[in-house]
This record gives C-alpha cells, structure tokens and sequence, in this order.
C-alpha cells in the first residue's frame, strides 16, 4: 500500500508537477529546494503538485541525517507527499523500491493531464522519470509530460567523479546518458555546470563518447528556491525565546548550523575556536547532526579549557532555524573540498545572509562564492589558523559599521535566490500565469 500524505485536490486537475526527490525529513538541500518550488508551484498555474519520495522506514535504514519527526513543516493544501512502498518481495531488496517509485509515477502518467516531472538528485531520481516516461509511452498512455533534471551537486562530485576515479566509466556513461535524456537538464550552481562539463570530458576521452559538447550546450544554471521571507521577517521576541530556550544570548556564539560531517569543516572549526581568543567571548555552537557527530563531540571533549564552551544541539527544526542565525555573533561554515562531498553552493549561507545578525564566515569552495558573493568573511579551506584569526577579527575587532554593511548587502545578493524568481526562471511561465510578485527588502529589520 502506498503511503500518502493527503492534501485537498480538485477532483479533475488541470496541469500537474511532479518532484522526484529524497523529501523531508531529510536534511539536505534537495529536501527544501523541492518544498519551495512545490508552494510556488501552486502560485503558478499546478492545480495538483505532488512529490514522490521514499518510505521514512527506508530513509532511517539508509542512515541519513533525519529532522524530528514530529516537527516537520506542514505543505499547503494542494500538495501531495508520496511515499510508495516497494514492490516485490526480499529477493529484489534494491529494486522493489525503485518499482514502488517508478510504478506510481506510470500510473500519474497514465491520467490525461499535461504533467512536467522534475527529478532532483540524479542517481536514481532521473532513472525514475525516464523509465516511467518510456514505461507509459510503450504501454499506449501517451502522456503529455515535460521532463527536467537538476544535477544538485553531490551527484556529480560524488557519483561521477567516484566513477571516474575508480575506471567505472559504464556507470559514469550511464548516468550522463540518462540526465541527457529529459527534456531540460540544469545544475544547481555555475560550479556544479562546470563540473559536469568536465567530468563528461573525461568520459569522452576514456569511451570516445560525445557527452561534453551537449553538457555544455544544454545545461543551465537554477539555483536553489529559498523561502526568504521566513529569513527576512524574523521576529525579535520569537529570537530571545529560543536562544532563553536554549541558554544562549545575543552576539553571545558563534554558530555552525549544518550536516555535522568532516567536508562541511567543523573539525578545523573546532580547533580554530580553541585556539582563538574569541572563545573567551563567545560559545561554540554546533547545530546539526551528520556521520562526524561523535567524532566532533569528542574532538571538543579533547581540547584544553572548552567545557561547557561548546554546545551540541541536535533537534533544531526549520522554525528554530532562523533565529539561532539571527542571534548569532557570526555565522561559521568552514567547509572544504573532500572526496566524497563538495559544496555545490550552500545553502545556507544563503539563508544566513537573508536573516541579518553576525556576518558569515566561509571558504570559497565549490559553489559558496555564488552563495555569499562579495559580503562574507572569507578564509582559505583547511587553514584553521586563518578561521581563528576570522573569528577574532568578527567577534573582537569587526566594527559596527562593517557589520551592518555585511548584513546590508549580504541580504541584497541573497535575494536573488527568492524560491518565486528561481521558479519562474526555472519553468519559464507562459501567458495567463500569475505574474511575478517582487521581493523588497524592508527598510528596517524587526529585530
């Protein structure tokens, strides 16, 4: 039986989205970007917008970083979460929930209503729309269905890029093959474009295909579909009770809010954090969970004179979010390029410069100087005497000003990624569509 999240339908929709995705409770960019484009998507002309996702028991087996349960963000009516269940008994394990997916993905295709199918995430996502597309056509359905698929990152620098360095270069084929079948293909940042681009070459020259010359001809640039009023208009009695909630003050740590993993930085942030003196100032807060949890915990255990310094919170939720990066007296992502993962943009820097309060510190890997562009601190990755300095520097000596000039045009440049603008960027809205509501920046924050 197919597990579904039930929203209020018109009984005969009219246009139809589909997002192929890993959903919440996931912690991941893909999760949110695809919550974003769905509630456009219901400004925007879709009567009937659904996401197609994995079972949760499937997901907590997997071992993902998972958001409680119990306090993930309601979609608005119209928007459908499913989740099939595998098909097939114990002898498929792999393929029973790739037929559940791909399986109800025939049967929408299958109605007589003009569907667009985006697929985000590459592997197996965009397997998904492509085999059910080709499933529907050859059983006589006809349907009118548009495709895209989002190359989000680590499918890329991950996958491929895996592939490549282990001469695995059918699978890297293979995949390249099946992104360049949809209708559309775009990738999440300028960087991750690049990437693939580059990772096609490679492949050309091993199997003498001719993947690159259409990578660079047909994919484009989405970035990710940020929700930026829930930054923009935080509330100020709403940030002194959660940090109350918390025992924090205001401009009282430094934050790291992000999958605690070793490629994201929070190893050198901790040992930059030891070592400066902003530490006498300020606590450490690392906000997320990820497979580097235990590791970061005793790492913080190990150095000298950080009790109760640094703080592990794991159960903040989407509305908690905001206000701990207001409160904040600076925000820290230190990520770094490792081989299984690199930023393809970062997302939350991005949401971090939406929600004002302590400037941003980063590293210009991958993607994230699209993220911040020229409105962050930025240091070398992997140089944790550089990250201590950045924190004294923001914490100690940063004057007032250039805090305030930071957090001005830190939300100008993040705007630009306001989930309404990407959308209608991303699926090109014809005439009779809404029109594009313009995002202002208030002229005076409320906290």
């Amino acid at each position: 039986m197919t597990h579904t999240q039930h929203t209020q339908h018109t009984q005969h929709p009219h246009r139809r989205l589909v997002i192929v995705v890993r959903a919440d409770p996931v912690i991941c960019g893909h999760s949110g970007e695809a919550r974003n484009l769905a509630e456009v998507a219901l400004t925007r002309g879709f009567d009937d917008v659904r996401l197609l996702t994995w079972p949760i028991a499937a997901l907590q087996a997997a071992g993902l970083p998972l958001k409680p349960l119990d306090r993930l963000q309601p979609y608005s009516p119209g928007i459908t979460v499913e989740r099939p269940e595998p098909v097939g008994d114990y002898r498929v394990p792999d393929g029973r929930l790739l037929a559940g997916l791909t399986g109800r993905l025939v049967e929408l295709l299958s109605e007589p209503v003009p569907t667009t199918c985006l697929a985000m995430y590459l592997v197996p996502h965009a397997n998904v729309v492509i085999d059910a597309v080709r499933s529907a056509r050859d059983a006589g359905f006809a349907p009118d269905v548009h495709t895209i698929a989002k190359a989000v990152g680590s499918d890329i620098t991950n996958v491929v890029q895996n592939c490549l360095r282990e001469g695995r270069f059918g699978a890297a084929a293979f995949l390249l093959t099946t992104f360049l079948a949809h209708d559309e293909v775009v990738a999440v940042s300028d960087f991750t474009r690049d990437e693939i681009v580059l990772a096609a070459e490679a492949v050309d020259l091993h199997c003498g295909t001719r993947f690159a010359a259409e990578c660079d001809r047909r994919v484009t640039v989405s970035y990710p579909p940020i929700d930026t009023s829930a930054y923009l208009e935080v509330d100020a009695a709403a940030v002194d009770a959660a940090l109350a909630r918390r025992g924090l003050e205001r401009d009282g740590y430094v934050l790291f809010l992000s999958r605690v993993t070793k490629a994201k930085g929070v190893h050198d942030l901790i040992e930059a954090y030891a070592a400066s003196r902003a530490r006498d100032r300020v606590e450490l807060v690392i906000a997320g969970t990820g497979t580097a949890l235990a590791e970061a915990r005793a790492l913080a255990a190990s150095q000298p004179g950080l009790v109760d310094r640094v703080v592990f919170l794991t159960d903040v939720d989407d509305d908690e979010k905001p206000l701990l990066m207001h409160g904040c007296a600076t925000y820290a992502l230190p990520t770094k390029p490792e081989p299984d993962f690199v930023e393809t943009f970062g997302i939350a820097l991005a949401e971090k410069l939406l929600t004002g309060g302590g400037p941003v510190i980063t590293t210009l890997t991958g993607g994230t100087g699209e993220a911040v562009g020229d409105t962050a601190v930025i240091v070398e990755a992997g140089n944790v005497a550089a990250l201590a300095d950045a924190l004294d520097r923001v914490v100690l000596e940063m004057s007032e000003h250039e805090r305030r000039s930071l957090e001005r045009r830190g939300r100008e440049h993040a705007l630009a990624f306001d989930r309404v603008r990407v959308f209608d960027d991303l699926f090109c809205p014809g005439p009779g569509t809404a029109a594009i509501v313009p995002v202002e920046l208030p002229d005076e924050q409320a906290v």
